[in-house]
Order: structure tokens, then sequence, then C-alpha cells
């Protein structure tokens, strides 16, 4: 089953990135753009394209022929952003589409990550049939880890399992990623968060690398389907959280999620500081 669709997740209010603003050290244009714009549409680097500009141009070097960009209901500079991309991009065969992540009537924020995929299924059924990549909208991914992901294989579902040397992050920052459990045929058996220090080396892969996932996922959409519609809210976030739902799967389904190793650094909008590290 061929893998052409990807799908970003774009619908989260930057809560923590706008947080960290005061203490970035941005000039005041940047702060300004920064509280006004989703942060995968702040301009970057010395070209000023957004994070989202970069992360289409590897979807488009990956043969992705579809991309669906999921937002929350106030889109506008989305849907501005993309005519201007397929202004300077005429010339490129894709697809962009954009699904809405509606917030539940009882609640004041939108319900998760899981709660956004599922709509944007709910929005485009055609997804239900295929198998699609879906990534975060604030890491930039290379182009061969969307490559990875489209590559025929047995199981239903797939994931990227970075080595957390490679990453290039701070140790603060990796102590707050989860661990993956991963067999010795390189099937995820689950997915740990904050596991105590001592069992910590318990889950190194086969050749010693400690794995984690940075949600970059493939997924078969009638299998994903049923674990995002019955994914329950985290205690701590209130949120139905993607990575619960794979959790569930892989604890469900032998040998349905298989981990494609890679040891590269992400581009990441987490905090504030990272528009000023960002070489575009």
């Amino acid at each position: 089953m061929k893998n052409e669709s990807l799908v970003i997740m774009a619908g989260g209010a930057s809560s923590r990135m706008k947080r960290s603003l005061a203490s970035s050290g941005l000039d005041d244009k940047t702060l300004a753009i920064a509280k006004n714009l989703h942060k995968t549409l702040i301009p970057l680097g010395e070209a000023q394209k957004p994070l989202l500009f970069y992360l289409l141009k590897n979807a488009i070097s990956a043969e992705i022929k579809r991309v669906y960009v999921i937002t929350s209901p106030e889109n506008g500079a989305f849907k501005e952003f993309a005519k201007e991309f397929f202004k300077e991009e005429a010339h490129i065969n894709i697809s962009l589409h954009f699904a809405v992540q509606y917030v539940p009537e009882d609640r004041a924020k939108p319900l998760g990550t899981a709660d956004a995929l599922q709509q944007c299924i709910d929005q485009y059924p055609e997804l239900l049939k295929e198998r699609f990549t879906v990534c975060n909208g604030d890491n930039l991914y290379s182009t061969d880890a969307l490559i990875d992901l489209k590559k025929e294989r047995t199981a239903p579902n797939a994931l990227i399992s970075y080595s957390s040397a490679g990453l290039n992050f701070s140790d603060e920052r990796i102590a707050k990623f989860a661990l993956m459990d991963i067999d010795e045929n390189g099937f995820l058996k689950g997915i740990v968060e904050k596991p105590n220090p001592e069992e910590v080396d318990g889950y190194r892969d086969a050749e010693g690398i400690l794995r984690v996932s940075m949600n970059i996922f493939s997924f078969s959409g009638d299998v994903v389907y049923p674990y995002l519609e019955n994914c329950l809210l985290d205690p701590v976030r209130d949120e139905k959280e993607l990575p619960q739902a794979v959790r569930k799967m892989a604890g469900e389904i032998d040998g349905g999620i298989y981990c494609y190793p890679r040891s590269e650094a992400i581009p990441d909008l987490t905090d504030a500081n990272d528009i000023k590290r960002f070489i575009g």
C-alpha cells in the first residue's frame, strides 16, 4: 500500500512557545510576529521562511502528493501562507488541504492530538482507506525520515525511532521525552513516559542506543481510527494524546508498529529561543 499523504498537526495554541517569549531576547519585530502567528508560520533564519515552508519542501522532495494541515478554526494566516507558497512553487505537483480541529462546547481548549487526527479523518474520510504519515508542525523532519515511512512493509503502522544522542538537544529537554521499548525484530512494544533512572538502561535497543519518538508516524487509516476514537484522556494534560493511542495499539497488535531507526538533529520550535537558533 502506497503512502503518499502527509498530515501535519498545527492546531495547538503554541502556549509553551508564547510563555517563553518574554525571556527569549528576540527583537521587537520578531516578538510581535511570534505573539500573533502560529509558531509554524513565524519567519525563520536569513531566508525568513516559516518552518511550515521547509517541512512542505521536504515533503515534496519525498514525493508526497497530498498534505493535510490540521489547524484551529482561526486559520486565515495558514490560507494566506498557502496562497503565497503556491504562487512561488507553481510548478509543484502537490495538493494542500486544511482540516479544522474544533473545540468541544464544554471545553476551553482543544481535546488533544489524537482528537485532532480523528477530526481530520472525519473531514477527509479517504484517509480511512490509505496509509499516511502524521507529524508535528513544529519539528522539521528530514526528507529521508519521510521517505523511510513511505517504504513498503508488512506492518500496518510505523514510526521513526530517533537516537537520543543524535537529536542535538540539551539533557534537560531529552529528559522530558518518552523512551521507546522496541523488540529484537524492530517492532514497538511500548512507549515509556519518564522512566525511573535505574530502569533507563533496560530500554536500550539491540545496538545499545536509547530511542525516543518525535511524533512522526505512518498509519493505516482503518487500523488507527478506533484507537483515536477510544483514546483515554491524559489525567494531567486533560487531553487525548496521540502517543497514548499508539501505546495502546502497540500493546494490542503484535508486530503492528515497525520502528525505523534514525540518528539526526531535528530543528524544533518548542521554545521561543529555538527561533534564534534556526538556520534557514
